[in-house]
């Protein structure tokens, strides 16, 4: 069975979540909706966005040498409606059950390190342990201007704050020493709920810096521009290159999509969507990330939602939902 490629790592389908709009919608409520019937469908893992702010070089988002994605158009313009994502999930937590809630990505570095672990793990605890980070450096300036840091430090800045949520999350009495973060002796409960805390996912290329994070603090990688265009060559990449760095190849959880195949009426089709299943868990794809064209009604849309997760589940030789 395909699982049985995958190892000791699961096969998991998750699904973005529209949380952010170009004009402001007339209600958010649709939002929660979805994450329900997503949530009863079987979905394995709920993702949202982030963008603090906007500037207005957007053009920017297609270059890649500053963090962006060749030939990457935003969704939005600067004015578009982006919801924060922590605050998000913690309303998604309470209006679900056993779906997990993660990030794609967050921008780290932009919040306080200190708060940032606060807050994330508080919506681990109070969520029951649903909780993965996803994070990344982001590609606009702007973003670290208004929050007073240096975008040309994002790099550091990112290490730094994960460094300090792991200190947070992990011992009881706290002591952290860097250029410019400093205390001892310092206690913050509660602690997450997961064992080891919140699992973060790394964004990015295949390139030093990343593969140096991954092997610090990633649960998985979720691979970005050539790495996520071809994925099954990155993947090896990475793997070589993370074993080269101490890392754990065998055990990383990848990050990938799955390519929807649609019917003229623009409803799913299932049989030649799972036919790509197969090669990509092969080649290491643990996360399949979806985006599903869901219909207005709620009845339609859920029940399409449980006919692709079973139809995964089967793929990848998983128990069906509900069995």
């Amino acid at each position: 069975m395909v699982n049985e490629i995958a190892g000791r790592v699961p096969v998991e389908l998750s699904v973005p979540l529209p949380s952010f709009a170009a004009e402001a919608p007339p209600s958010w409520r649709p939002l929660l909706e979805t994450a329900r019937l997503l949530d009863r469908a079987g979905v394995d893992r709920l993702l949202v966005s982030d963008h603090v702010v906007f500037g207005e070089n957007l053009e920017e988002y297609g270059r890649p040498e500053v963090g962006g994605r060749r030939g990457g158009v935003q969704p939005t313009g600067p004015d578009g409606h982006w919801l924060e994502p922590l605050t998000t999930l913690s309303v998604i937590a309470g209006t679900t059950s056993r779906v997990r809630l993660g990030t794609n990505i967050l921008i780290a570095a932009l919040r306080r390190p200190v708060v940032l672990a606060k807050t994330a793990a508080t919506l681990d605890v109070l969520s029951g342990g649903r909780l993965d980070l996803g994070v990344g450096v982001g590609w606009q300036r702007e973003e670290y201007e208004a929050a007073g840091l240096r975008f040309e430090e994002r790099g550091e800045l990112l290490d730094r704050s994960l460094e300090i949520c792991r200190t947070f999350w992990r011992d009881r009495r706290a002591a952290y020493r860097s250029a410019d973060v400093e205390f001892e002796g310092v206690h913050m409960m509660p602690k997450p709920l997961q064992p080891g805390g919140v699992p973060i996912w790394v964004s990015g290329t295949v390139n030093r810096r990343v593969v140096r994070r991954l092997a610090r603090f990633g649960s998985g990688w979720i691979p970005w521009g050539d790495a996520a265009d071809d994925v099954v060559t990155g993947i090896a990449r990475m793997r070589d290159a993370l074993a080269d760095a101490g890392g754990d190849p065998e055990g990383l959880r990848v990050a990938g999509t799955l390519p929807i195949a649609r019917r003229d009426d623009r409803t799913v089709d299932l049989a030649p969507t799972m036919d790509a299943v197969p090669d990509l868990v092969a080649a290491g794809v643990t996360d399949f990330r979806a985006r599903l064209p869901l219909s207005a009604d709620p009845a339609e849309a859920e029940e399409a939602a449980g006919a692709l997760v079973t139809a995964f589940r089967k793929a990848t030789g998983r128990t069906p939902p509900g069995t």
